[in-house]
């Protein structure tokens, strides 16, 4: 388990983007938490990190966006779904292809279609603009370079030299 507080927006984008430099095809990111928490500004990292050159939002009424990059990155907002079935129904079995990045915002809702191997992001609301992230799932916490670069960016945080 990796954990970060996050004291900005900023700093939040700066995790997404490590995690997007350090996405291997196939990773699925499963986000917990509620409205507000921060999910599309980690996805907008992410997409940065993966070097997607366009503009990152939230998919609440297409449910699914794909964005291109160093890897195809697929981004769903399950709010609207209520299974897994109606999650495979809408096409989850080409978000999840192992060729890319699938980002899900509301998993807790299609949490049994996502494979066994899927790391879940849990964010949980601090004062202010402080966002604690808790990162569980072996593909990102073995990552070559990522746990590092969490570091860096933690300390660049307390010492004020991060964004």
């Amino acid at each position: 388990m990796i954990v970060f507080v996050s004291p900005s927006p900023e700093a939040s984008a700066a995790l997404g983007e490590a995690i997007g430099e350090a996405a291997a095809p196939g990773l699925v990111i499963a986000f917990r938490g509620g409205l507000g928490a921060g999910k599309t500004t980690l996805a907008k990292g992410i997409a940065r990190g993966l070097g997607v050159p366009d503009e990152v939002t939230s998919p609440t009424y297409t449910i699914a966006s794909e964005y291109e990059g160093r890897l195809p990155l697929r981004h769903v907002d399950a709010y609207r779904l209520r299974s897994a079935d109606e999650f495979e129904d809408a096409g989850g079995e080409l978000w999840l292809a192992p060729d890319g990045v699938c980002l899900v915002e509301w998993s807790e809702n299609v949490e049994g279609a996502l494979p066994r191997d899927t790391v879940t992001i849990a964010i949980e609301i601090g004062s202010g603009d402080s966002r604690r992230f808790t990162i569980e799932g072996a593909r990102l916490e073995e990552a070559p370079g990522f746990r590092p670069a969490v570091d860096l960016l933690a300390v660049g945080v307390k010492t004020g030299a991060g964004t």
